[in-house]
């Protein structure tokens, strides 16, 4: 049984920096074995942080800052490799690929209806060729494009890892991420794969942490441990209205991101709770609650109508907002409700070591999307090696 080591490089919707994790994997498919040797993440510099979220923006992202981005952030990618190479005292030699999912800075599943083709597109950046060519070491990226071009969603990709290290022949089970989206994998007992249904509830971090850094002049990315959000009170007639939202209800398949739930919702929830009269802590406590609401509400109009899982493991950054997570688990009393620590891996690590999977059957030649979860036509290869 061969052993390799690999790296995966995960940034989010949140835009926070790169996660790398290095792994040992051996196998593929239902087969595969990994242990999680050393996880980090690298945080962006604050103006990098800035161009990503303006790059973001059909408004004010340009050609320009896009190609320059393009670039830079597969440097801060690669970098994020060699550290972590450094962190665990071994070659660059001794790695056998990277898996990198780059910045998402469009994801347009639904097309636009203002190009008259309304074709579905996505775009992720952060350069493959500068990491492979700065580390050395061979590099699969640019994952969810084959997906989209057979006729899919081009997310969730993380539900076939998910599966590989979560599924149980005899309990159903949720895998929750909740980063800047939120994102659930319900892998129902018997561990048949083709059954995986998955999907993104709404927001997960997005919302909180645009409000705690518009509210406190850009001083607080997040609300640390849901400090914040404990002050305050539930405004029922904004959560209401948040709830309105068409995505929240919407049947899966379905995926967003920031063109739904970043500057512009923000906008809208801030001029409808300037309406209202609500306080700064209220304002917090229920935009904290949404999050918690809209992944409960699709619990239970999408997953629980099917089975009823017996465990429920969280990661993601949201498992550390103490207030979000108290949310959810007092709606959900009879159901066990862990992290994926309980297995052994670090909440924030499992989407970085998601890619360093998919990665892992690229490079075997084996698929990885999941027709059933993104809605494409048949399943293929994801991605796109550079040497």
């Amino acid at each position: 049984m061969k052993e390799n080591l690999a790296i995966g490089l995960m940034s989010g919707t949140s835009a926070d920096g790169v996660d790398a994790a290095l792994i040992k994997i051996s196998e593929s498919g239902p087969r595969t074995k990994i242990k999680l040797i050393e996880f980090e993440t690298i945080p962006y510099p604050a103006e990098v942080k800035e161009m990503v979220i303006t790059a973001s923006s059909p408004e004010k992202g340009t050609v320009d800052l896009i190609c320059h981005l393009n670039f830079r952030l597969g440097d801060i990618f690669a970098n994020a490799a060699l550290s972590i190479i450094q962190k665990a005292n071994i070659e660059n030699s001794a790695v056998g690929f990277i898996g990198s999912h780059g910045q998402t800075i469009r994801h347009l599943p639904e097309g636009l209806e203002s190009f008259p083709e309304n074709l579905p597109s996505t775009m992720q950046i952060g350069e493959p060729s500068v990491i492979a060519e700065k580390t050395g070491i061979k590099t699969v990226a640019d994952f969810r494009t084959r997906d989209m071009a057979a006729g899919g969603l081009g997310a969730p990709l993380a539900p076939f890892a998910h599966f590989l290290l979560f599924h149980h022949k005899e309990e159903s089970r949720i895998v929750h991420n909740i980063g800047g989206i939120s994102n659930l994998t319900f892998l129902p007992k018997g561990g048949v794969i083709d059954k995986v249904v998955a999907f993104d509830t709404g927001p997960g971090n997005m919302l909180i942490d645009g409000l705690v850094s518009h509210l406190s002049k850009r001083q607080k990315p997040f609300d640390r441990d849901g400090e914040w959000a404990s002050k305050g009170k539930i405004n029922n007639d904004l959560l209401f209205f948040m709830m309105e939202h068409p995505f929240i209800k919407k049947p899966p398949p379905k995926a967003t991101g920031r063109e739904e739930f970043g500057e512009v919702f923000l906008r809208k929830v801030l001029t409808k709770a300037e309406e209202l009269k609500i306080t700064e802590d209220d304002l917090v406590t229920t935009i904290t609650a949404y999050t918690a609401e809209s992944i409960i509400f699709n619990y239970k109009d999408h997953i629980f109508k099917i089975d009823r899982p017996s465990e429920i493991i969280f990661c993601g950054g949201g498992v550390h907002n103490q207030f979000l997570m108290d949310r959810i688990k007092n709606q959900l009393s009879k159901i066990t409700i862990s992290t994926t620590d309980k297995y052994g891996i670090s909440p924030d690590a499992l989407e970085a070591i998601s890619f360093a999977i998919l990665a892992n059957e690229t490079i075997h030649g084996n698929f990885s999307n999941l027709p059933s979860v993104t809605g494409a036509k048949r399943k293929v290869i994801l991605g796109k090696i550079v040497r």
